[in-house]
């Protein structure tokens, strides 16, 4: 079967993803987007990647997987769960058991249905913070799996995979959504688009990184 250039990006509205949808829109020649709401702890992730699509005239799907918390609570989903890293360089609890496997399969399905072969997630190992389900090697295995439980041959793109937030900040600026990124994506554990509430360790990871670009950009 031959491949279309058509991808459906894993969307959560925050800098990784957008910096994907980014950079897929320069890659194919249609893209779509899909977001999770599986109960995370602030819905202004999903509005923020609802304003974003909708200002880049992306087709956007929001599909329901809050069974998801309550499976697996977690820091990300439980408001009475303080945010811990583990000093001992543990998985912090902040990771959702089974998350991006599970979006990743459910992204797969749907975009089965709309005859698309290309996934793009905005894992990376070099800046993981610890999660397993962000390793080339689970997304490979995973890929494979899809590939043989559906009969239909899906790709999936890590664009982000071997870069740090330095380079993944470069990276947005190279395509020209570099103050979208700033000024308009979710990454803070604590809900504050933009720079972030700067003292979870989801803003220390994405301050560091800019204040390392910006000192090589000026």
């Amino acid at each position: 079967m031959k491949l279309n250039n058509k991808a459906l990006v894993i969307f959560s509205g925050g800098q990784d993803s957008t910096t994907c949808l980014a950079w897929a829109m320069k890659q194919f020649d249609e893209v779509q987007a899909v977001t999770f709401a599986y109960g995370q702890r602030h819905k202004a992730e999903i509005d923020c990647a609802v304003d974003i699509t909708k200002q880049l005239g992306i087709p956007h799907h929001i599909l329901d997987l809050s069974l998801l918390s309550q499976i697996a609570p977690n820091a990300l989903t439980r408001s009475d769960m303080e945010i811990e890293t583990p000093a001992d360089g543990g998985v912090p609890n902040t990771f959702v058991d089974g998350r991006n496997m599970l979006f990743l399969t459910f992204a797969a399905i749907l975009a089965k249905q709309l005859d698309y072969h290309h996934l793009v997630t905005g894992v990376c190992q070099t800046d993981f913070s610890g999660y397993p389900d962000c390793r080339d090697v689970f997304v490979k295995s995973l890929g494979v799996t899809l590939n043989l439980a559906m009969d239909y041959p899906f790709v999936i793109h890590t664009p982000l995979m071997w870069l740090d937030k330095k380079e993944t900040w470069a990276l947005a600026d190279e395509l020209g959504y570099f103050d979208l990124v700033r000024e308009q994506t979710l990454t803070c554990y604590n809900g504050v688009i933009g720079s972030g509430c700067g003292t979870c360790p989801a803003c220390h990871l994405r301050q560091k990184g800019l204040d390392l670009y910006l000192a090589e950009r000026s």
